[in-house]
């Protein structure tokens, strides 16, 4: 970004939104880009270990999932008994896939079925590289929350693993990334029926910003880790897989070197070190998923859905 961008976007922001925005993104914009000019330099931005490099048959991924976050819940959750900490390869939902899925491991990507709820997908994976991609954030997104809701991932994921009996199989949830289901009125105050008609700030920017407490944001937070924990229990009981973890992308800022949410290119162990927890699935056959449509024609693009995110304004 130029320094004249920089210029135009703090004028648009004060016209629309009022000085303190302006000031407090253009400090947030300065502490960032420091810091990712520093991690590049001492090559902190290259460290991580893609997953391919180590040994899993279903990997569950929590979008914008802490270590510590996991942790703190495990003992509510009785398939959590084994969590190690790792460093993923990117601090961004479209840096993990760049760097994880690449020719280096064509032949492992197309014995795995990738199950997910990404929008960054379209941009970095290609279905012909994969057994299977079913990009179920196309047509299953939530219009009123503007995110795509843990259980369409936990049928079609089902249903693949019955149908299909795939080597490998990732399946990439939404939460805890915000926004948060389980807490709408923190996006920008307005009912969830509202949400379609509005564009605002992630959560993370108004914690910034200094219109909500992080501490309430931190609670809402781990009230969506909760709520898609539920799933991922569902999950591991209606699919089979000796090996089977549950990590994330990437992990969330709350505060950590004056980061909020999570910012590319910067290598702080907020965004970088993720959990790593091994367990196993094993197909009781006790949940029957709901058929999910394919190739359905729907409105928005993906554009739409990384704005919904928070990524966009």
């Amino acid at each position: 970004m130029s320094v004249l961008q920089i210029f135009k976007d703090g004028y648009q922001i004060a016209r629309d939104r009022g000085i303190r925005d302006a000031y407090h993104k253009g400090k947030a914009f300065t502490r960032e880009a420091s810091l990712r000019r520093w991690h590049q330099a001492t090559g902190a931005t290259n460290r991580g270990q893609p997953i391919y490099e180590r040994d899993w048959d279903l990997l569950v991924v929590l979008d914008a999932c802490r270590f510590d976050a996991l942790r703190d819940v495990a003992s509510d959750h009785p398939f959590l008994n084994n969590i190690e900490s790792v460093e993923s390869v990117g601090s961004y939902s479209l840096a993990w896939l760049e760097q994880n899925f690449t020719e280096t491991y064509a032949d492992e990507m197309a014995q795995t079925s990738m199950i997910t709820g990404n929008p960054f997908t379209e941009t970095g994976l290609s279905e012909a590289e994969f057994a299977r991609l079913e990009e179920v954030w196309r047509h299953t997104w939530d219009e009123d929350v503007g995110t795509i809701r843990p259980r369409p991932l936990t049928d079609t994921a089902v249903s693949v693993a019955r149908n299909d009996d795939p080597d490998r199989m990732i399946v990439h949830y939404m939460q805890p990334h915000d926004p948060f289901t389980t807490h709408p009125e923190l996006q920008h105050g307005r009912s969830a029926s509202e949400w379609a008609d509005a564009t605002d700030k992630s959560v993370w920017m108004r914690v910034q910003a200094g219109e909500i407490p992080v501490e309430r944001a931190r609670d809402a937070y781990y009230d969506e880790l909760r709520m898609v924990l539920e799933d991922v229990e569902l999950l591991l009981d209606n699919v089979d897989a000796d090996t089977a973890v549950i990590t994330a992308d990437h992990g969330e800022a709350m505060s950590e070197s004056g980061i909020y949410g999570h910012a590319p290119g910067v290598a702080i162990d907020a965004l970088r070190v993720v959990p790593w927890a091994e367990t196993t699935a094993v197909d009781t056959g006790s949940y029957i998923p709901a058929e999910t449509p394919r190739h359905v024609d729907v409105t928005g693009t993906q554009t739409d859905r990384l704005r919904d995110l928070g990524y966009l304004e």
